[in-house]
C-alpha cells in the first residue's frame, strides 16, 4: 500500500512506545508505517523496549511480528516472562520457514479472539542451514516472504527485525545503501510500523554499521549506558522523527514493575 496524504496533523495515527514520560513528549506516539532505528551498544534494552511497544499492541488487539535472527524463541520468552510480561493477555504463535507449518499458523492465528505476537525464530533456522552460500543467497528472500505473507493473511501491524547487523552477516552489502534503502521499503510499502534494531558502538561515534540506516530510518532511538559516580544508568532519547514535534532532551530510562519510564528530561539524574 503505497504511502497515504493527509490533510490535516489530527489524521496522523500513532503507535505508543509505551513509555511513561516519553509518549507525551512525542505527540503520543510513533505515526504509523514509519521506519525506526531504534540503536544501542549491548545492555541497553533495545530487544526489550521493542518487545514491549509490539506487546502493548497485541494487547490491544492487534497481530505483531517479532523476526529473531539469533535469539531462540525460548530464550526471549523466557526473558520476558522474568520482566513480568503476561502472556494470558494475548496468544503467542511460534512459526518458521515452512510454507506448511506458516499456512497452518496463519490458520490458528486468524481463529483467535486476542491480538497475536507471532515469533519467527530465525535463529534455529541459522543453525538448520548448513551452507553459508546458500544462506546468504536466500535469507532476505525468506524474510521478506514470511513478513509479506503475514501482512496478507493476518493483517500484522508492527514488526520488529532483530537485528540488523546479523542480516548484514547473512546477505551480500556490496552496495549497501541501496540494500537498505529497498529493504526499508519493503515495509513502508505494506504499511507496518517497522523496529530496526542497531548495534551502535559504546563510544556512540556511529548509530549503525553502515552510518547510512539513521539518514533512511523515519525516527531514531538512541539508548545508552552512561557512568557517574561508579554508577551506570541508561539513557533514551529520540534523535530523530519524522512529522512530529519532537522533545529531544536525554530521558533517564528506568525498568520495575511498572513497565518502562523516562524520566529527568534535561537534567542530571537523581543518583
Amino acid at each position: 500500500m503505497p504511502e497515504q496524504l493527509i490533510s490535516t496533523k489530527g489524521e496522523l495515527e500513532r503507535i505508543p512506545i509505551n513509555i511513561k514520560g516519553l509518549d507525551d513528549e512525542i505527540e503520543g506516539g510513533i505515526p504509523v508505517g514509519s521506519n525506526v532505528l531504534v540503536t544501542g551498544a549491548a545492555g541497553t534494552m533495545k530487544s526489550s523496549l521493542c518487545f514491549n511497544t509490539i506487546y502493548n499492541e497485541a494487547q490491544n488487539g492487534r497481530n505483531v511480528l517479532y523476526l529473531s535472527l539469533e535469539q531462540s524463541y525460548v530464550s526471549l520468552l523466557n526473558q520476558m516472562i522474568n520482566m513480568g510480561y503476561d502472556f494470558q493477555k494475548i496468544d503467542v504463535t511460534i512459526i518458521g520457514s515452512d510454507p506448511s507449518i506458516i499456512k497452518k499458523k496463519i490458520k490458528e492465528v486468524n481463529k483467535s479472539k486476542k491480538g497475536h505476537l507471532i515469533l519467527s525464530d530465525l535463529g534455529s533456522l541459522r543453525s538448520a542451514i548448513k551452507s553459508k552460500e546458500t544462506a546468504s543467497d536466500n535469507w532476505w528472500n525468506i524474510i521478506s516472504k514470511i513478513v509479506r505473507t503475514l501482512k496478507t493473511e493476518t493483517q500484522i501491524s508492527a514488526v520488529v527485525m532483530d537485528s540488523l547487523n546479523s542480516l548484514y552477516v547473512l546477505s551480500d552489502f556490496k552496495q549497501p545503501r541501496n540494500k537498505i534503502f529497498h529493504i526499508f521499503r519493503f515495509f513502508k510499502e505494506l504499511d507496518l510500523t517497522t523496529f530496526f534494531i542497531a548495534e551502535m558502538p559504546k563510544d556512540g561515534h556511529k548509530y549503525s554499521e553502515y552510518e547510512i540506516e539513521d539518514f533512511i530510518a523515519d525516527a531514531v532511538v538512541v539508548l545508552q549506558l552512561v557512568e557517574r559516580n561508579r554508577k551506570v544508568t541508561r539513557e533514551i532519547n529520540i534523535a530523530k522523527m519524522r512529522s512530529t514535534d519532537v522533545n529531544n532532551d536525554v530521558f533517564t530510562l528506568e525498568y520495575g514493575k511498572n513497565g518502562f519510564q523516562a524520566m529527568y528530561g534535561g537534567k542530571m539524574p537523581l543518583l
